[in-house]
């Protein structure tokens, strides 16, 4: 199998690390967050469901399953899309970015409260908790109130922006723990899941959109650019992109992607951007990186065989569905 993996985890960290800087820039050119988060939903709908039709790869049929993504549509999608993108009028991209990163620690949390058989979680992953919320409080400048890496706006604002992209990670958390609970034995392809999760959010955002934020208008041609990038790419060809890289390399490399997606935002953010970065925004998001490497579950023993095959069967179907 080489290194054949190696340009689809380039690729999918790059456009995950790039959404905070597409976020900003509509945010910037005036698109309230609630449109933001709309039309990332619809684009990557429409994008989904062209690669199913591309495929040829049906669509989910039966209610529970439609029922179940518009509840992870909310908590993966609706709801924290139009937490980063309020949190980004007040904060900048890079720390938005890096606020993302915490996003395995909630993960975690949510599993051992919802996830049946979630094994406890050690000394080792209860260490990797208590330094990534310190590397949370560390970003948030909490000391003084303000955070360097914002570029504009009051302590105050710095702050309440930070918490919007803190609870925003909150609910990928809960997501995430709902969807491998209800949603990653069904038999569908994780294409499809995709285009049934999305177009749910899709669905939510198009009915709350216009009556919280009015009709849409025209943001310019770069800010359209960006929401098209945001939502076509980022919405919908990530999370295919994040499916092969699961079928060529493995959970273990697919999940890893958390590691460098905050190496981008920061990076994208302060070259294209100028968004300052501050020392406090360093320390804090190595130390929430570092958090996730201790809270990540070390890898199974080898299967030797007395594993019976629907245990096996189970555990395929899982590791089918995406990771981020």
């Amino acid at each position: 199998m080489g290194r054949r993996w190696w340009p689809g985890f380039m690729a999918l960290s790059a456009i995950w690390g790039a959404s905070f800087a597409l976020i900003k820039v509509a945010v910037d050119a005036g698109v309230p967050p609630l449109w933001v988060a709309a039309w990332r939903c619809l684009l990557g709908a429409a994008a989904l469901w062209a690669i199913l039709a591309a495929r040829r790869e049906a669509a989910p049929r039966d209610l529970a399953t439609w029922g179940h993504s518009a509840v992870v549509a909310l908590l993966l999608n609706a709801v924290p899309f139009v937490l980063f993108s309020y949190g980004e009028t007040r904060v900048s991209s890079v720390l938005a970015g890096v606020m993302n990163a915490t996003t395995p620690l909630f993960t975690l949390l949510f599993a051992l409260a919802v996830v049946p058989g979630e094994p406890r979680p050690g000394q080792r992953r209860i260490a990797g908790l208590v330094l990534g919320f310190a590397g949370v409080l560390t970003l948030l400048g909490v000391w003084h109130g303000s955070a360097p890496a914002s570029g504009s706006g009051s302590g105050s604002a710095v702050v309440t922006g930070g918490l919007a992209c803190l609870a925003a990670t909150c609910c990928y958390g809960a997501g995430f723990a709902y969807l491998r609970r209800h949603l990653s034995a069904r038999p569908h392809s994780a294409a499809a899941l995709s285009a049934a999760q999305i177009t749910c959010g899709a669905a939510e955002l198009a009915v709350a959109a216009p009556i919280a934020a009015g009709v849409p208008h025209w943001p310019g041609a770069g800010a359209g650019a960006a929401l098209l990038v945001l939502g076509a790419l980022g919405t919908g060809v990530a999370y295919v992109l994040n499916l092969d890289l699961v079928r060529a390399a493995g959970t273990a490399v697919a999940a890893a992607v958390t590691y460098v997606t905050p190496l981008w935002s920061t990076a994208l953010g302060a070259l294209l951007l100028a968004e300052p970065v501050g020392w406090n925004t360093l320390v804090g998001g190595l130390a929430v990186i570092a958090a996730v490497a201790l809270t990540r579950r070390p890898p199974a023993a080898p299967d030797d065989g007395r594993r019976g095959p629907g245990r096996t069967g189970r555990r395929s179907r899982r590791e089918r569905q995406p990771v981020g």
